[in-house]
């Protein structure tokens, strides 16, 4: 599957400096070329941070190849350690989407590394962020959230760790420790109250709504909040082991599931492996093809062999709804 079957976008990648120490994408012309070989019409870039950054990024991709590029801010959570903290947020947010940010990413950090004032986590139904998150749906800023990791980095870190591979060589990436972490559940049930109580705002739920080990969960949390729409990113290892579960969640939610890749920098083997998983029916293929070692589990994948009839959706149409596109 060299591309796919209709024009799509990647709702979730990284084209920025945020992740490495210079532009994921270093020759955008290259970038623009493989988007065109593909058929890859937009791509969603997450990496815009704020202040000179954020116009750096809108410089180099959305304006400079209009309709190509969308690039979402971040805000400095490290704020919320100071005096008026949640002004600031507020000012740093309302800057950013004048500038011309189209979205607002919001990273594992917030559960996890986050601290106010009085030295405690930050959790995503805190006030502050509630309040922060209730401004960007005013603004008309979808934010895509990534809530929590995978279950197994939360699990301990031991020979029946099926991440143990990919956990040994990232120690760091390990939140098995309950004295400094929440547990998994903790942060899943928090990021559901986090949707209640902003209804005005929409969502897109990176990595399967954060969940994608339990599609069962991630059908009660798109019944229960119908601002949550969730991405695919990253997450091919997992939902290749339940392809016929992931198939159901499409056809049940049509409407509320987008592709994005999550892989940067991006090249066509990630995209073609993509495809075959949405596109065919083939069974036991590697996910990670090239690796010595798969990345997230020594395990091959089957495809879901999604109908005709929903990948126009899936692939771009549900993407340029949330975002406004």
């Amino acid at each position: 599957m060299t591309r796919s079957m209709v024009p799509a976008i990647d709702a979730h990648n990284h084209l920025g400096r945020w992740l490495t120490d210079d532009w994921c994408a270093p020759d955008v012309g290259r970038l623009l070329g493989l988007m065109g070989e593909t058929n890859l019409a937009a791509i969603v870039n997450l990496d815009g941070r704020w202040g000179v950054e954020l116009e750096a990024n809108l410089e180099r991709y959305d304006r400079a190849h209009p309709g190509r590029f969308v690039t979402f801010c971040q805000v400095d959570w490290d704020l919320l350690g100071e005096p008026r903290g949640t002004d600031a947020l507020e000012r740093q947010l309302r800057e950013s989407a004048a500038r011309g940010a189209r979205g607002v990413k919001v990273w594992k950090n917030l559960g996890l590394s986050v601290r106010g004032r009085d030295g405690s986590l930050v959790r995503p139904d805190a006030p502050e962020v509630v309040h922060l998150l209730s401004v960007a749906g005013e603004l008309g800023l979808p934010v895509l959230i990534h809530i929590a990791d995978p279950r197994a980095f939360f699990d301990p870190l031991d020979e029946r760790n099926e991440r143990i591979d990919e956990l040994s060589a990232m120690p760091q990436w390990s939140f098995a420790d309950r004295s400094r972490f929440p547990s998994f559940d903790e942060l899943i049930d928090s990021f559901g109250r986090l949707l209640s109580a902003t209804p005005g705002t929409q969502y897109i739920g990176a990595h399967v709504g954060c969940v994608a080990e339990d599609l069962d969960r991630v059908e009660q949390l798109l019944r229960d909040a119908p601002n949550l729409a969730v991405d695919i990113a990253g997450r091919l290892a997992e939902l290749g082991r339940q392809p016929r579960r992931f198939h159901r969640l499409v056809e049940n939610h049509p409407d509320r599931v987008l592709f994005g890749t999550d892989a940067f920098p991006l090249d066509e083997q990630d995209l073609h492996t993509h495809f075959r998983f949405l596109e065919t029916d083939d069974e036991c293929f590697e996910y990670a093809a090239g690796e010595d070692v798969p990345p997230q589990g020594r395990w091959a994948i089957s495809a879901a062999d999604i109908p005709r009839r929903l990948l126009p959706d899936l692939y771009a149409g549900n993407a340029r709804r949330v975002l406004g596109l």
